[in-house]
């Protein structure tokens, strides 16, 4: 089988991964689960024909010298995949993400739509997307950026690695650069996009303190910024971001911060009952109040508290939202209680949605008894 028709095996069977590695058959990834797509060995020789088949030239010598690469791969009329090359073993192995870069992909994004309206209608601050990898940050900023596209005449310059979601030209002016190819580093690209008459800014991944402080000036001097970072929760995502900075800045920093901050959304990918996944998220909005809690470390904590209390202001708590989606039946008990934040108030939330359904079921029976 040819590997673009491997590929497209792949989209069609619905997979968000798909692996290659020596000695092992091809397997994907399919609603969290890896299986075999067929039963035959990779051999050496067919693996080191990847890198020929996905780099160029500068890609190739790249991956000669540091033994791995990061880069993007197009099937035309199939799609794009984020791809990783590296060697295991003495052999070469490969792990392809498949990304969905296509509008009707965009919709899935699990994040009212007033949340989106709320960040696409920002003229600056910053707004960060967490979460683990393979969690849906890029897809997530990918529907806001397309709503900017579609609603404003603004200038949006993207920095990724690689590219993921190819936007184009609605109202807006999209540019869209990838590191190793376009740009040499976040924190570069970064700074040189603040002499690219910006609107908006959406920088890949914050990884070091260098992307944390120009993020954060651009923030300040007017420009809407996005950006992603690996972490569970609002309140750690907070704390990622001061510890990037040493320890003599850090103060400064998480004034800064306070100051900048328009929102930040929390979300993870969780198995949906019948098959699938769905994203539970925490979104926290930049309030007065949560800006004065930001500002004190010792208060920071209390955001846990102002994310239950905040519904009205369009704020969600990660635990909240597993409990919603436990009372919706789009996700079981265990994935839940595993999921939350603190299980024991999922526990209790599980409970009260238990007795609710228990109370309508009697009121059924009654009604048919009547």
């Amino acid at each position: 089988m040819r590997f673009n028709d491997l590929l497209k095996q792949a989209v069609d069977a619905g997979a968000s991964d798909v692996h290659l590695h020596v000695p092992l058959p091809v397997m994907m990834r399919v609603s969290g689960r890896l299986r075999p797509m067929n039963d035959v060995p990779l051999t050496p020789r067919a693996t080191e024909a990847l890198v020929d088949l996905m780099c160029n030239e500068q890609q190739r010598a790249q991956f000669a010298a540091k033994q791995q690469i990061d880069l993007a791969y197009s099937v035309p009329g199939l799609g794009r995949f984020r791809v990783n090359l590296f060697r295991q073993r003495g052999s070469v192995s490969a792990v392809l993400r498949i990304i969905n870069s296509d509008e009707k992909a965009l919709q899935v994004v699990n994040l009212p739509q007033e949340t989106i309206d709320y960040f696409k209608n920002q003229e600056k601050g910053l707004v960060l997307v967490t979460g683990p990898t393979g969690s849906g940050k890029s897809t997530t900023l990918a529907r806001i950026l397309d709503e900017i596209n579609a609603t404003h005449a603004k200038m949006i310059v993207t920095v990724e690695d690689p590219i993921e979601y190819l936007h184009r030209a609605k109202r807006s002016i999209v540019v869209q650069r990838e590191l190793g190819m376009d740009a040499p580093s976040f924190s570069e690209a970064l700074v040189a996009a603040m002499r690219q008459d910006p609107d908006v800014i959406m920088i890949g991944e914050i990884r070091d303190h260098a992307t944390a402080a120009a993020a954060l000036s651009a923030a300040q001097t007017g420009h809407l910024v996005f950006s992603t970072l690996h972490t569970q929760d609002s309140v750690r995502t907070i704390n990622r971001m001061i510890e990037l900075f040493p320890p003599h800045e850090r103060a400064t920093a998480r004034i800064l911060f306070a100051e900048s901050l328009v929102g930040i959304v929390s979300q993870r990918l969780l198995p949906r009952v019948g098959g699938g996944r769905v994203a539970a998220t925490e979104i926290l909005k930049g309030t007065l109040r949560v800006k004065d809690l930001i500002r004190d470390e010792e208060r920071t904590p209390e955001l846990y508290d102002v994310l239950k209390e905040a519904r009205l202001d369009g704020m969600q708590a990660f635990d909240d939202h597993l409990a919603e989606l436990y009372a919706q039946g789009i996700i079981d008990y265990e994935t839940g209680y595993n999921a939350a934040t603190s299980s024991q108030a999922f526990k209790m939330a599980a409970t009260q949605v238990e007795v609710l359904r228990q109370t309508q079921a009697d009121a059924v029976r009654q009604t048919q008894v009547a």
